[in-house]
């Protein structure tokens, strides 16, 4: 038995159109790899089946094999293909194809358990280096943005744990933008109200990417949240003052920092002055105000 990984992943991230592709290459690898007595068939959303008439734990061991190899060599996306893949082999006439297909299942989710989460983890690297080709979301950007959040979380005490958590935030905070078009990613003028709409899905999709990946799902939540705004005015879901999670209310002022003081192709940076008149003008409506005090804070120390 096979299951394809990540197949989730790619159809929260790109949609199932892309998802489908993915499958359909996945069965082609299948194809190619077997041999013309072989059978090949969807057995759910993400498994396939295949028997091997007359075939031996060695030869079967040696189609895991061409199957791996061609998987290493393919992708959709960007995205590269993997399966994780289980054997079984009935060794005695009597023995039912039931329990042979249970044992095949059993060896595939031991082989999952062990590849899937850096395969997942994977995954999401070639989206973010992806989402660094086609944005402003460089790896400076993030760095940046860090600098201060970091600060922010050490003036108010938060712990080595949660100091990780708003750095992992940090990282994966826009990879909802990756299937985003360029054009409006980069798109120097005004966006339409459509583009905009498209442009604000992104912490939801962004969400479900990392719900999707075990090793980031604990930080689901604030990638949703970071666009919430202090007055409830912000998106997706309008969360109010303290109902947005705090790692969420820190990586606000951290980008909106960040993009005021460093500029973009299309927005001349601002001086220091004027972005702190802004943080503060902002304060109470769309950041949280007593996380823009412990900034304001932060940055008097800096300068002196």
């Amino acid at each position: 038995m096979a299951d394809l990984n990540g197949l989730k992943l790619v159809n929260d991230t790109y949609g199932h159109c892309v998802g489908d592709d993915m499958l359909k290459c996945a069965a082609d690898i299948l194809k190619k790899s077997c041999r013309k007595e072989d059978l090949i068939g969807r057995w759910g959303g993400d498994e396939f089946v295949i028997l091997l008439p007359q075939t031996s734990r060695r030869k079967a061991e040696a189609v895991s094999t061409r199957i791996k190899e061609r998987c290493s060599k393919a992708n959709i996306r960007d995205i590269p293909i993997s399966m994780a893949i289980g054997i079984a082999c009935k060794e005695k006439p009597g023995k039912n194809l039931i329990e042979i297909l249970k044992e095949a299942e059993d060896s595939m989710y031991k082989q999952k358990l062990t590849e899937s989460r850096s395969e997942k983890s994977a995954m999401v690297s070639t989206l973010l280096k992806t989402l660094e080709e086609k944005s402003f979301e460089t790896k400076a950007h993030t760095r940046r943005m860090e600098e201060v959040a970091v600060q922010i979380g050490e003036r108010i005490g938060l712990s080595p744990s949660e100091l990780n958590r708003l750095k992992l935030v940090i990282t994966l905070h826009d990879i909802g933008k990756t299937n985003i078009p360029e054009e409006i990613l980069t798109r120097e003028g005004p966006l339409t109200e459509e583009e905009w709409e498209i442009m604000k899905k992104h912490p939801e999709t962004g969400f479900k990417i990392a719900r999707a990946t075990e090793e980031f799902s604990h930080v689901a939540k604030e990638i949703m949240a970071h666009h919430e705004r202090w007055d409830g005015t912000g998106y997706p879901r309008g969360l109010k003052g303290e109902d947005i999670p705090l790692l969420a209310r820190i990586i606000a002022i951290a980008n909106a920092y960040e993009v005021m003081t460093q500029g973009r192709p299309y927005k001349k940076p601002l001086s220091l002055e004027k972005a702190l008149d802004e943080l503060k003008k902002c304060a109470g409506t769309q950041f949280d105000p007593e996380l823009v005090e412990v900034f304001l804070e932060v940055l008097e120390g800096i300068i002196k």
